[in-house]
């Protein structure tokens, strides 16, 4: 008989390079399935990890070997000290892990999370559930989005689901399926631009609120052929570096007036998609930018819901703390109707110490 209680620690590392986020919960499963955070925290990137993983995508085969190995070791440290921080975590069932993308081209049948090799168990001396992407790709997937399956399951009294990271994302049922999709870049893009100015982040968007639009490249961001796709469909920082930074470059403008224009892009883009007087839960680092939120709701009457702090920033973490709990409990994790896999299935590699 399967069990009903669940304590896990879900562990999280975005393409915005925020930090890894480590959140202990505890699921129920009932009728339907319970959350409740016991304790979460952001671990930042020092310089130098955030610098080595920034340049991850360039590095040959054997160096990507020597990241990843390294990579696993500094993880485990990290989780090590967050248990050891937790006391009464003793009953943790599983330690519930993306790792950290550097390689995500689908397409190809490519997607690499490092910190996701068998070595974690032996780190930290605990059960470890990872790896969720590439099952999904070896099935002709896009390997993303993998989040929707929770909020199918912990939120669906939403209409929509929008996160806002490194990328965008949403789900949402519609004919009875899961639909979900990466919309649009954000942070990764908005961070890079802030750091010009010497900050990490535009806080608020008061940055982007101060700079002016620039017609011109608001229109070629918005003509980009991935916003004509149909989903399935997904992004990573390879699409970043080849469409949208040069388009940036080209413009020749100050950055807060590329801040402003960015800004603009990301708010049309997330507007396009909602049907209004509809509501959308907002999760992410992206929903703290105000001025963002502001400017989608001046272009769609739309109820965007702003949850607790602790959900703002752990919402990620918490999902795949649940991903990992339904693949030790062998059932489905993973909607073809959200990544295009030839099936539904149950995704990710069981490393027991």
């Amino acid at each position: 008989m399967k069990s009903k209680n669940y304590n896990v620690i879900g562990v999280m590392s975005g393409t915005s390079l925020d930090g890894i986020d480590l959140a202990w919960v505890a699921f129920a499963k009932s009728d339907t399935w319970n959350y409740e955070i016991h304790k979460a925290i952001t671990i930042p990137y020092s310089e130098s990890w955030k610098t080595r993983l920034q340049k991850g995508i360039h590095l040959s085969k054997s160096e990507l070997q020597t990241l990843n190995v390294e990579y696993t070791k500094y993880l485990g440290g990290v989780i090590n000290s967050f248990v050891e921080s937790t006391g009464e975590i003793h009953s943790t069932k599983a330690i519930c892990s993306h790792g950290h993308t550097i390689l995500h081209q689908p397409e190809k049948g490519i997607t690499l999370q490092i910190g996701n090799l068998p070595e974690l168990a032996k780190h930290i001396k605990t059960t470890v559930v990872c790896d969720f992407r590439v099952q999904d790709v070896a099935l002709g997937g896009q390997g993303a989005p993998l989040v929707p399956i929770g909020d199918h399951l912990l939120f669906s009294e939403y209409d929509y689901c929008l996160n806002l990271g490194g990328f965008a994302n949403v789900s949402f049922e519609e004919n009875n399926q899961r639909i979900a999709f990466d919309i649009c870049p954000v942070n990764i893009v908005l961070n890079a631009l802030a750091e010009k100015l010497g900050a990490p982040y535009d806080k608020g968007g008061k940055l982007a609120a101060n700079g002016n639009l620039i017609p011109k490249l608001l229109e070629e961001l918005n003509a980009l052929e991935f916003y004509k796709l149909q989903p399935p469909k997904s992004l990573g920082l390879e699409w970043v570096q080849k469409h949208i930074f040069p388009l940036l470059e080209k413009a020749e403008a100050t950055t807060e007036d590329l801040l402003h224009t960015f800004t603009e892009h990301v708010a049309i883009q997330l507007a396009n998609l909602f049907v209004e007087n509809t509501s959308v839960l907002v999760t992410g680092g992206g929903t703290y930018n105000s001025y963002l939120l502001k400017r989608v709701k001046s272009h769609k009457k739309v109820n965007l819901v702003v949850p607790s702090k602790e959900l703002i920033e752990f919402k990620e973490a918490v999902v795949f703390g649940l991903l990992g709990v339904l693949k030790l409990r062998e059932e489905i994790n993973c909607l073809a109707s959200v990544t295009g896999a030839e099936r539904d299935h149950s995704s990710g590699a069981v490393f027991v110490f």
